[in-house]
């Protein structure tokens, strides 16, 4: 599978490029504020943008879609929570083809009430539901603090541990992490109760 992560703005946002290598069809995953330097590398490497994913509904990672949408005639892909136009509506456990490559939804709420996490070619992209060493807030508007619990701890945490942890923002020490490594280390991913995660998450 072809990979291509850009860090875009000024919010550390990260936007992914992957691509089918052999039907030359490419996925961008989170345009955030500006696409473009995906679109070079896309069009470098000989790759036509078929469809833009969307982690969740927030403007940083949205911004370019439509712009990006009418210059490549990408289909937007987003859960059918979110609140961005969209040309494919996703549900949890749905497949979605790029040429030979599969790409599962999983719909992780708590941070938003549309994220979701795409895995696909032994990469997870984690939107803001996990971060390298930590996890997305949940004190903004359609926030769930339950929902993230769930999220984090009866689907990220059954993820293989060989998943590359693509996030949605470099909030922590590397770019990318794996799944097992932020079982180990993250310290949002730690044992706890909803009751004990919910004060943890709460806590100044």
């Amino acid at each position: 599978m072809f990979f291509e992560q850009a860090l875009i703005g000024q919010l550390a946002n990260f936007g992914y490029l992957i691509g089918d290598p052999v039907a030359k069809k490419a996925a961008v995953v989170d345009p955030s504020f500006d696409a473009r330097v995906l679109q070079k590398v896309a069009g470098e490497n000989g790759y036509v943008i078929d469809l833009i994913f969307n982690t969740h509904h927030h403007p940083d990672h949205v911004y370019d879609n439509e712009r990006l949408a009418n210059e490549t005639s990408g289909k937007v892909a987003a859960h059918k929570l979110s609140r961005v136009r969209k040309d494919i509506v996703l549900e949890h456990g749905m497949i979605v083809r790029l040429g030979d490559l599969e790409i599962k939804v999983v719909h992780t709420p708590g941070h938003s009430p549309d994220s979701c996490c795409f895995l696909v070619g032994g990469r997870v992209f984690t939107g803001d539901c996990l971060f390298v060493g930590d996890c997305g807030r949940i004190d903004l508007p359609g926030s769930d603090v339950e929902q993230m619990y769930d999220s984090l701890f009866n689907k990220v945490q059954k993820m293989e541990d060989a998943l590359i942890v693509c996030p949605g923002h470099h909030y922590g020490p590397t770019r990318t992490s794996t799944i097992g490594n932020e079982k180990r280390t993250n310290y949002v991913l730690q044992p706890r109760s909803l009751v004990e995660f919910a004060a943890f998450m709460r806590a100044p």
